[in-house]
């Protein structure tokens, strides 16, 4: 089995339908009706429905020993695929919602990481990410409470939400914040905007790392850019068809950028609403394994661990 590690995963779209019914039961809830189809799956046609059915399967986290419970269940499962790493992309709005501090909620998740660790040997960080649509005050009020409230597994800050909304230099402050104090940085952009909003990105935020970023494809001086800093792209394939971005594998660019030079990783996003899984998304890249190995390579190198677990990690992918 090809190891594997991950930089792009969010925590709330990792809930497997199986684990959302189990939650619900436990805290007395009944899931929104035709939240599933008749198979079991999340049911959802686009985007917009797609985001309705993530906030609905969000509703059974209650407690903070749900949220251990699904950050364990994913790097678990991402183990048994031979993932060694994953970064997962971790919003504090939702318990801050529920009336879970902040405190208790990295406590949860730092749990589910020992427990998956002690048991099956993977490693798991946290990227705390504003929500774009929100607004660049709610971004840097983020920053200001990770800073004030530092934990080891916190390693990152980036941006997730409507990429249409505001533009990367009124985050500018907060990134800003965020990098001068040592946390690495990435944001989501050219996933459903074009390369204009990677450009964007790189010219006014201090990320080393895209989210998506696939619309660079479409801006050859863009993917030389790239090539040229070394930034890395999260690439999402089963993410990127799911949403009709491409209309299958075959139409997406993953092979255009990496012959152009460009870093890239591979990723599941929201994995049981895409159908897909880290292992799935190597085993359909229509890569070697070499290729494979390098790109497993290079996630743990963009990654935003320090450098003593980077090595480490790095000795148990290299061949």
């Amino acid at each position: 089995m090809i190891p594997k590690a991950e930089i792009h995963c969010h925590l709330e779209g990792s809930i497997p339908p199986s684990l959302a019914l189990e939650l619900a039961e436990r805290n007395g809830l009944v899931l929104p009706p035709n939240l599933l189809d008749a198979r079991g799956h999340y049911a959802w046609t686009n985007f917009w429905s797609f985001l309705d059915a993530y906030d609905r399967v969000c509703t059974a986290l209650k407690t903070p020993r749900d949220f251990h419970d699904v950050i364990y269940t994913y790097l678990a499962g991402a183990a048994r695929e031979g993932a060694v790493y994953v970064e997962m992309f971790c919003s504090p709005e939702r318990p801050a919602a529920l009336g879970i501090s902040y405190a208790q909620w990295l406590g949860a998740l730092a749990e589910g990481i020992d427990d998956a660790r002690r048991e099956f040997g993977i490693e798991g960080r946290i990227i705390i990410i504003c929500i774009r649509h929100l607004g660049p005050e709610r971004a840097e009020a983020m920053v200001r409470a990770m800073l004030v409230e530092p934990h080891p597994y916190v390693v990152g800050f980036g941006m997730g939400g409507d990429e249409a909304k505001f533009a990367p230099v009124d985050f500018a402050p907060a990134y800003r914040l965020a990098h001068e104090n040592g946390y690495g940085c990435t944001v989501h952009a050219g996933e459903v905007v074009g390369p204009e909003s990677v450009w964007a990105a790189i010219s006014d935020l201090p990320v080393t790392r895209i989210g998506h970023g696939v619309r660079s494809a479409d801006d050859p001086a863009l993917m030389e850019e790239l090539a040229r800093r070394g930034i890395v792209l999260e690439v999402c394939p089963g993410s990127n068809v799911a949403l009709g971005l491409y209309p299958d594998r075959a139409s997406h660019p993953l092979h255009r950028l990496i012959e152009a030079g460009v870093r890239v990783t591979l990723n599941s996003d929201d994995p049981p609403f895409f159908h897909t899984t880290l292992g799935t998304e190597y085993d359909l890249a229509g890569l070697d394994e070499g290729h494979l190995r390098g790109i497993a390579r290079t996630t743990i190198e963009a990654s935003f661990a320090d450098e003593a677990t980077k090595r480490h990690l790095l000795e148990r992918i290299l061949p």
